[in-house]
Parts: structure tokens; sequence; C-alpha cells
């Protein structure tokens, strides 16, 4: 039952995304590319692309990632490791991305449900050594950590602190001592406060969270055009297409933004059952991992529930003003690329795990 629930949950996400980002893109897309359905047509081509990612995880039995785990790994390293050097693609001062051909590519994507699969195996694997310190924690832990050195040189904070909230569940879940775990905690703030001070727009971007008002044409620019938004939709919405921020007023309006759109158009009710529709997906994925055959299929679907949940409450929480503003798109919402399809994929590796329980 519960991975019907996450079937229909995508399919209403999907179909909401593609209807607005098309309300959202149209005007942009028209005048700067003269052809308003660009942004949909590229969003119902990610979506197919999706899909055949959906049925090809689906048909396959969840014991056998467990073989793929290591490749994967490395591979996804290596596509990471590929951004800083030439052949990365900078687009607005970040080398996250890969060029194929026409298309781009955000190894990040790749890199979590990476992340996700070897983590599920090494949790069923060495379940009593990880309440170890240094010979069960430190370890996967040093791997953790590569990878977000790397995702920090882009710079791409954002996933980095994702990944880590996902992976340190996992590792809580997984039987790792809370002393352990909040020491490190504990000892990370000091590093992230770092981090941020160090990088203006970061620190510009903290200072605009406490107080956008104050910051409205600068730094909080983004955030208060998305209040405005939001506070502007009403109980009802202005209706669908009618939006005004969206014209030229709110950056990344159909991508990170998008459900500052919704709650224009669609008011209280829209916004509401956005949030609506992915706490019931954390729910149902919830059940499929207490419900799983395996141990092993059980961390890989927590962690893919942890993963498009989170994802998908942080944007929710950047758009109202409960989180800094941080460039993560509103899974299966946004408009998609390498995130849609990866998502898609992984849905449907929880979907089979939920079949098979």
């Amino acid at each position: 039952m519960a991975h019907r629930i996450i079937l229909v949950i995508t399919i209403l996400l999907l179909s909401l995304g593609a209807i607005m980002v098309y309300s959202s893109s149209s005007g942009l897309a028209r005048e700067k590319y003269h052809n308003p359905y660009r942004f949909l047509i590229r969003q119902i081509m990610w979506i197919s692309l999706g899909a055949v990612f959906f049925f090809l995880t689906y048909k396959i039995e969840p014991e056998n990632w467990r073989r793929w785990a290591k490749l994967f790994l490395s591979l996804s390293f290596l596509l990471l490791f590929l951004t800083l050097t030439p052949l990365g693609v900078r687009i607005g001062g970040a080398n996250r991305w890969l060029k194929f051909g026409p298309l781009t590519f955000q190894p990040v994507e790749l890199v979590k449900f990476s992340l996700l699969l070897w983590m599920a195996d090494l949790l069923e694997r060495r379940r009593k050594e990880i309440k170890d310190f240094s010979t069960g924690l430190v370890p996967p832990l040093l791997i953790i950590g590569i990878f977000v050195v790397i995702l920090l040189k882009q710079p791409d904070l954002g996933s980095a602190l994702l990944i880590l909230m996902v992976c340190f569940s996992l590792f809580f879940i997984g039987g790792a001592s809370i002393k352990h775990l909040t020491s490190l905690f504990l000892l990370s703030l000091p590093v992230l406060y770092t981090l941020i001070m160090m990088k203006g727009y970061r620190k510009r971007r903290l200072i605009a969270f406490l107080n956008p008002w104050a910051n409205a044409k600068d730094a909080g620019y983004q955030l208060v055009q998305s209040l405005i938004a939001l506070g502007s939709g009403g109980l009802l919405g202005k209706g669908l297409g009618k939006s005004t921020q969206k014209l030229f007023y709110l950056p990344s309006a159909y991508n990170d933004f998008i459900f500052s759109i919704i709650g224009e158009e669609l008011g209280l009710v829209g916004a509401s059952t956005v949030v609506l529709l992915f706490l019931i997906f954390l729910v149902a994925g919830l059940r499929i991992a207490l419900n799983a055959r395996s141990e092993f299929s059980s961390y890989l679907a927590l962690g893919i529930t942890l993963l498009i949940s989170l994802q998908g409450f942080i944007n929710l929480g950047v758009s109202v003003g409960l989180l800094p503003t941080k460039g993560i798109p509103l899974p299966l919402v946004s408009a998609g690329g390498s995130s849609l399809v990866i998502t898609l994929g992984m849905i449907g590796i929880l979907a089979r795990i939920g079949k098979e329980s």
C-alpha cells in the first residue's frame, strides 16, 4: 500500500511542477527566447527521461544494488572531482556542472544516491563496529568528508550540509553512539561558522535572513520578494497564471522559489497541499523502510526518504524565511535536470522495496 501512495504523490507533484514551471517561466521564456513553452518543453523532457530511470530501477531487485555500491561511489567521486578541472562548467560563480553535448549534468545528484547506497551496505555489514568511534565511525566519516571538501571547493555548502544531515541520521539509526554523534556535531559548529564568515555572500545571506527587510535591495531581495508573493496569495490565491512576482521580480521563480509562486497563485490552500504531500511522502517512505525485507533495503529506503523529504522541507523553509537563502530545488516540482532524473530513479528503488515488503 505504501509504495502505491509514493507513486500517487510522485505523479501529483510532477503534474503540479509541470504546470507551475510553465506558469512561472512563460514570461521570461517569451522575453528571452521568444518561446513561452521553452521551460515547459524542457521539463516534460526531463520528466520523460526520469520516468525511464524510474522504470529501470523499479525492475531491479533491491539486493542487487549492494553489488554496485562501490562502483557508484567511485564513479560519482570521479565526476565530482572533474567539476574542479577545466572540464567543469562554471555557472553563477560555481563549478558544479559537467557538459555532455547539449546537456549539463550536476554530479552532486549522483553523489547523494551513491553515498546512500554505500552507507546502506556499510551499516548492515558493520552494524556492530559502528558503535566504536575509531574503527567504526571515523573511516566512513573520512570518506564522506572527502566528498564534502570537494563540494565546498565548488562551492556548494547547501548540498554538503544536506548530505551530512542524511548521513548522520543514518548513523544514528544504524546504532552509532549518541555521545559520539553529538560531540561531532558540536565540533562542527565552529567550522560551519568559519565557512559562512569567510565568504562574503554567505555572510550577507545570513544577515539578510535575520533581517530581510533591512536588506530588501541587497542580499535580502530574494527572500523579501518570496514573502511578498506568499503574502499576496491569500487563502485561495490570485489564480493560476496570475502571479505578479514571476514578472521579473522574484529570481529563480521557476526553480528554487517555485513554492512562492504556488503560494501566490494557489494561495494558502495550494501551498498547504504541497506541504501535506511531502509529509505523506515522508510517512509512506518510513513505512516502507520499517517493513523492508532486509536491513540493507531498510537503510536504503530510509536514506532515499530522508534525502527527498529533507530537501523538500529545506526548500520550503527557505521560501517562507525559516532558513537562510540557499539554492536547493523543490524535488519533483522545480524546473528539473539531473536532480529530477536521479530523484525519479531513487523513487523507483523506493517503490520496489515497498512492493516487496
